[in-house]
């Protein structure tokens, strides 16, 4: 448990580190990748060589005697949720950080480059039941209040609903958004509700992972507890058979996981923990831009 001052030092590092990037990195990509409703009149100014003929304004132009154009902005005003999976598996890791640091890290940042593109944020944090909502606002100390509550916040529950999330989150929203869930999947029964979202909002799943939910050591005979179920089994780690079918038995899961975002139009990240997900964010903005 983390002492007020040690939350309110996190808090404050969590946000240089979040402003030097979405400053630095991620605001434009942010902008060009989550296009804003449409286009709204803003005024008219005269006529300048290369401006589009089909925005002249005539009535304007037939008073002053001489052309005058129509000029348009983007309405961007977006509402972006977090759908935050906090169940107990998010407490594993064992190389970098625990996938619940790697997720408060991207919600941060997610948050920051809202806000610095004039967006509301919100947050829904989830086990298998929804543990608390945050209904979406802009403004600095809206981030930072989310960004305690994703610090300090203690699940009641400690098994995994995607589904109970994205419904809580279909019934709550009512106008077109981007939703970002974070989580590590560990729940196959959400294909039905995320196509219900996909086919209104922008989703993106961010699939994240420890190096251990992939690779088993040969570390010998091991007792694991499953987190969410408490069920208890010993693992033989020095056979090289159990470790292989450990290995596959991940990618399998991970390629389910695509093949569920992929049939209901939605994007799927994958993030480890001890990897660097600024390239992967970036990359993944940047590609959002390019046309078709």
């Amino acid at each position: 448990m983390l002492t007020t001052v040690e939350i309110i030092k996190k808090v404050r590092e969590l946000e240089i580190k979040s402003k030097r990037l979405t400053r630095h990195i991620f605001t434009g990509e942010y902008h060009s990748a989550f296009k804003g409703r449409g286009m709204s009149f803003r005024e008219v100014r005269e006529y300048s060589p290369g401006d589009d003929i089909r925005f002249i304004d005539w009535n304007v132009s037939a008073r002053f005697g001489h052309p005058f154009s129509k000029l348009f902005e983007e309405e961007r005003e977006l509402t972006v949720m977090l759908l935050v999976d906090i169940s107990a598996s998010s407490l594993f890791g064992t190389v970098y950080a625990r996938k619940k640091d790697l997720i408060t890290e991207l919600c941060a940042v997610m948050a920051f480059s809202a806000i610095n593109n004039n967006d509301k944020v919100g947050v829904i944090f989830f086990s298998d039941k929804i543990e608390r909502y945050i209904p979406p606002k802009k403004g600095r100390e809206h981030v930072l209040y989310i960004v305690r509550e994703l610090l300090t916040i203690r699940p009641v529950h400690v098994k995994t609903s995607i589904s109970e999330a994205i419904r809580f989150f279909n019934n709550s929203t009512r106008q077109k958004s981007i939703a970002f869930i974070l989580s590590d999947f560990l729940d196959e029964k959400f294909e039905e509700s995320l196509k219900v979202a996909g086919k209104k909002h922008d989703v993106i799943g961010i699939k994240v992972y420890d190096k251990m939910d992939m690779i088993l050591p040969a570390a010998g005979l091991l007792e694991v507890e499953d987190a969410e179920t408490g069920e208890v089994q010993w693992i033989d780690t020095s056979d090289y058979l159990v470790r292989t079918n450990y290995q596959q038995a991940f990618f399998a899961f991970t390629e389910k996981c695509k093949t569920i975002f992929l049939k209901a139009g939605c994007d799927l990240l994958h993030m480890r923990t001890d990897e660097d997900y600024v390239k992967i964010l970036q990359k993944f903005f940047v590609g959002r831009n390019r046309p078709a």
